[in-house]
């Protein structure tokens, strides 16, 4: 299989992107400078046609496009708003407008989500049929998923991934959270009650490679465990997988105040469960929290 990748330098892309490879599959990716080997190809997710060369997306069976500036790399000024909502937005509907003019598209396009399309569902449980919540983030996404529009017409297979809090000691939440809790300063975050969806990231690359070759599944897919944790639950069991204690409590004014605006994935709480994967026969190699927590936690090079 062919698959164009683009967001393939980031948390998620790069492992996934050496998965696919290891699977045998052809990846191309594309990158916002210039090329620098036979497998790249230049784009830019803002301008109107993505920069794209007219053969960039030839031969392709499958992209997943995981393009977008990063939620929490900085203070949400207003100006970085307009760059987290541009950057998912314009480069989605290039992709897919050129997808859908194409007199061979690829037959599936994953397109990056995520579940705060939900908003802040407090202790509420939702799936794929909740509806989209208020605020910045689910503005964003509903806007996002919206820009594939032109695929989805065109009559190819469009799936939303509905990303959860992807744990990974390498960046994200967790990786945020490691050095303050490895010096004993792990804290509860607010009241501690507000759910935390998540998903492992070896479980999140599962979920593409099986959505891939799945065609029979399309539209929203959240992905997240069917075991989404307090954030009191969150904060015990990663103090206790590193041996800390984690006596403290940040509350949510001085939060919000450290971090300018980006506290969606500490403060909001969403209780989402991944029904269309469950439907669809997926299993989790990890779907309680300590397991995840263990595994992404052993040192580089110890056995599984």
């Amino acid at each position: 299989m062919k698959v164009v990748v683009t967001g393939a330098s980031g948390l998620i892309g790069r492992p996934l992107t050496s998965a696919l490879r290891a699977d045998g599959d052809q990846v191309v990716t594309l990158v916002r400078r210039t090329p620098a080997a036979g497998g790249e190809i230049a784009w830019d997710p803002l301008a109107d046609d993505g920069g794209l060369a007219p053969d960039a997306l030839h031969g392709a069976d499958a992209v997943v496009h995981l393009a977008g500036a990063g939620v929490a790399d900085r203070r949400w000024t207003s100006s970085y708003k307009t760059e987290i909502r541009a950057s998912r937005v314009l480069g989605t509907r290039a992709i897919a407008s050129r997808m859908a003019g194409m007199a061979r598209p690829p037959a599936v396009l994953l397109c990056g989500s995520a579940i705060g399309w939900y908003g802040d569902t407090g202790g509420q449980q939702v799936d794929e049929s909740g509806p989209a919540g208020r605020g910045f983030l689910a503005g964003v996404v509903r806007d996002w998923e919206a820009a594939a529009d032109p695929a989805r017409d065109a009559g190819i297979r469009v799936a939303y991934l509905r990303s959860g809090v992807v744990l990974s000691r390498r960046g994200g939440v967790l990786g945020r959270l490691l050095p303050p809790f490895r010096l004993g300063l792990g804290a509860r975050v607010g009241p501690g009650t507000q759910y935390m969806s998540w998903v492992a990231l070896s479980d999140w690359i599962r979920v593409a490679r099986f959505l891939l070759g799945h065609a029979g599944v399309s539209g929203p897919v959240n992905i997240t465990t069917p075991n989404p944790v307090t954030n009191a639950e969150f904060t015990a069991a990663l103090a206790g997988a590193l041996h800390r204690p984690a006596l403290l409590s940040i509350p949510s004014p001085v939060l919000s105040a450290a971090l300018g605006g980006v506290t969606a994935d500490l403060l909001t709480s969403a209780r989402v469960m991944p029904r269309r994967l469950q439907e669809a026969g997926f299993q989790f190699t990890y779907p309680e929290l300590a397991g995840a927590l263990a595994a992404e936690l052993r040192p580089t090079g110890s056995a599984a």
